[in-house]
């Protein structure tokens, strides 16, 4: 049953944005559910996937990657290090950068957890064929490819 009743324009829009994220939503439940059974946040997760495959970054270059902002990640970073799964060196050149690690601690847990983490992707995913996997990612990028270049920050 339909509650908005527009164009046909506006209605095939909203049906897509809905479902797209309704689906997004979904799968995003399922796969961080296992991650925090293991006390990491999505955020922490992508901190430390990123450090674990790319190597020490500066907070900035960690937020870019994550689309997240500087002052989220701090507080993310933060918690890593308390944990003793990452750590902040301030650099000398320009003592305003911090460069963040995975700590061996952290490397031993992301090399636990990423294998059987995309084995969830991968499982979550295959309710699609590959082929519409495939058309699903080009879909995706030129939508928010579209949608970037059109609204610049």
């Amino acid at each position: 049953m339909k509650h908005f009743h527009g164009t046909a324009k506006q209605e095939r829009a909203l049906d897509a944005y809905v479902k797209l994220l309704r689906a997004a939503d979904t799968v995003d439940s399922f796969l961080m559910s296992r991650l925090e059974s293991l006390g990491l946040s999505p955020s922490q997760f992508g901190v430390l996937e990123a450090l674990y495959h790319i190597g020490p970054l500066c907070l900035g270059e960690l937020a870019r990657k994550l689309l997240k902002t500087s002052g989220n990640l701090t507080m993310v970073v933060g918690n890593l290090e308390r944990r003793g799964l990452a750590t902040r060196t301030r650099q000398a050149a320009d003592r305003r950068f911090y460069l963040v690690s995975i700590s061996e601690k952290g490397r031993k847990l992301i090399a636990q957890v990423f294998p059987q983490h995309v084995e969830r992707i991968v499982g979550a995913m295959s309710a699609l064929t590959p082929a519409e996997q495939e058309s699903l990612a080009a879909l995706a990028r030129k939508l928010g490819t579209t949608v970037a270049a059109r609204n610049p920050k």
